[in-house]
């Protein structure tokens, strides 16, 4: 019989020969876990979830660009930031993120592309595969300050007519361009949420007699109620579902430069609680969601007025705008009424801003700000502009929209700018139903981040680094870990199931 080797020599690199005093089959696992000569750590085991990252970088080299993967490990060494996420934790549902096809952006897509570009740009906008999966358009009710048409409402007179029974009533304009592009998208995406509103009412309801500026008369708050179901019916009957609607865009700004009206929170809460909210539930309508306020974040006191009066119980919650104010303005009202929920829904770009700036800019105040202040949706403004930040109607002259439509060109050119891929780095990874989850943050200069779960269980990152370098930080989950390097500047989402 042959003797058995109780012992084994070996030799590590640079080292001597010694004997270790294992037998063979406790030497390998000693070999493995470092037991001879060896660290007294193990090394991470990759055993978690594969994680893929998708990164934005502010030199533009990458652009929603997938990345090698990595995965979870057990064992790991943390870094000196540390993102831990909790999916145990959940917070607010996601309804979607998007823009506004206003009728500006919709007549320069119908008008100014031909149909296979409209087709691959549709893709590009709302589709989560082919594109960034916009799930979320804010649709003004008539003309705003971006109107290719001018002034319109869907119930216009003569001047010094009215017409309080509605008789003249019609979206016939929308029907032209607005109307299919919007089945394009829900094409592309079924789970476009579409919420509308109103610049103005009708120039017949207004103390001016036009939609530029001035009140709106109380008297006719019965005719604009049933101005509100007769669209979302209408609506309904193209096959476009109305998700929800507020009362008034920016009801604190009053200007004779563009359709606006001033509406007071008094005035607000009375059209909600005596007439709006009735006449949709009337109409076997209240499964539509209402939003109050819809503008800034500085006047938090507006909203917390509505909800605090008899209007409440018709409120779903409170819209903001980014032009003033801070985002925390969002959980004050959410923290006064709790039951009430948050949305974000409009912020433009602006031309002659610089990429990278405002890559920062958007992920730190909208993406990770706006929803961990409670918002269920982030909505820029244009969805489309050409290349002189039109066709305005007597507004913002330096607006870009997350797509310019350059039509000096034959045929036309379409860029996609930082807001496209500031949509993208959610709207791809992060669906409709999805809840935003527990994870922690660094303050402006470091490392900042937010992360949802979808329904079917998936988790979605999203990862900014502020500061000017490259930064390693790691992301706990479930007692797993991966770390990873991002560039200054670059955002990041990273998904895994």
């Amino acid at each position: 019989m042959a003797s058995i080797r109780l012992f084994s020599a070996i030799r590590f690199p640079g080292k001597g020969r010694f004997r270790c005093a294992l037998p063979p089959i406790l030497l390998a696992i000693g070999l493995f876990l470092g037991a001879c000569g060896g660290s007294n750590s193990a090394p991470p085991v990759q055993n978690g979830p594969t994680v893929q990252p998708v990164v934005t970088t502010a030199d533009r080299s990458m652009l929603l660009q997938s990345q090698p993967a990595t995965r979870f490990t057990s064992g790991g060494s943390p870094t000196q930031f540390n993102i831990t996420v909790d999916d145990s934790v959940a917070y607010q549902q996601i309804d979607g993120f998007g823009a506004s096809l206003t009728d500006s952006s919709a007549w320069l897509i119908w008008n100014k592309l031909d149909p296979s570009q409209q087709a691959d740009l549709a893709q590009k906008l709302f589709s989560p595969s082919a594109g960034i999966g916009i799930s979320f358009l804010r649709q003004p009710m008539g003309a705003s300050d971006f109107s290719a048409s001018g002034n319109y409402s869907y119930d216009d007179v003569p001047v010094g007519q009215a017409d309080p029974n509605l008789l003249n009533f019609s979206i016939a304009h929308d029907t032209a361009y607005i109307i299919p592009l919007l089945k394009q998208g829900l094409a592309a995406n079924p789970a476009i949420k579409v919420v509308a509103l109103p610049w103005s009412p009708p120039a017949w309801m207004k103390t001016t007699g036009t939609m530029n500026g001035g009140d709106i008369i109380p008297t006719y708050f019965p005719s604009l109620a049933q101005y509100f179901v007769n669209y979302i019916q209408a609506y309904q009957q193209q096959s476009i579902p109305i998700y929800a609607i507020s009362v008034q865009n920016e009801p604190l700004y009053s200007t004779p430069d563009y359709p606006t009206a001033y509406l007071s929170a008094s005035d607000e809460s009375d059209f909600l609680a005596n007439h709006l909210g009735p006449a949709l539930t009337g109409a076997g309508l209240s499964n539509v969601k209402i939003f109050g306020y819809e503008h800034n974040w500085d006047n938090p006191g507006y909203a917390e007025s509505v909800l605090a009066s008899s209007a409440a119980s018709y409120v779903a919650g409170t819209s903001f705008h980014c032009y003033a104010g801070d985002v925390s303005a969002q959980s004050e009202v959410k923290t006064a009424y709790p039951n009430k929920d948050i949305w974000f829904t409009e912020c433009t770009g602006s031309v002659g801003s610089s990429f990278a700036g405002d890559l920062v800019w958007n992920s730190e105040r909208l993406l990770i700000g706006a929803t961990r202040n409670w918002a269920r949706s982030i909505s820029l403004w244009n969805l489309a502009l050409d290349q002189n930040s039109g066709p305005t109607n007597g507004g913002c002259s330096q607006c870009r929209g997350v797509v310019t439509i350059d039509d000096s060109t034959s045929p036309s050119t379409i860029t996609y700018n930082v807001e496209y891929y500031v949509l993208g780095h959610l709207g791809k990874f992060v669906v409709p139903g999805a809840h935003r989850i527990a994870s922690n943050t660094f303050g402006v200069g470091s490392i900042e981040d937010v992360a949802f779960r979808n329904p079917d269980g998936s988790i979605a990152l999203f990862v900014l680094n502020s500061g000017g370098s490259s930064t390693q930080f790691t992301v706990s989950w479930k007692g797993q870990t991966f770390n990873y390097t991002l560039t200054g500047g670059a955002v990041a989402t990273f998904t895994w199931k």
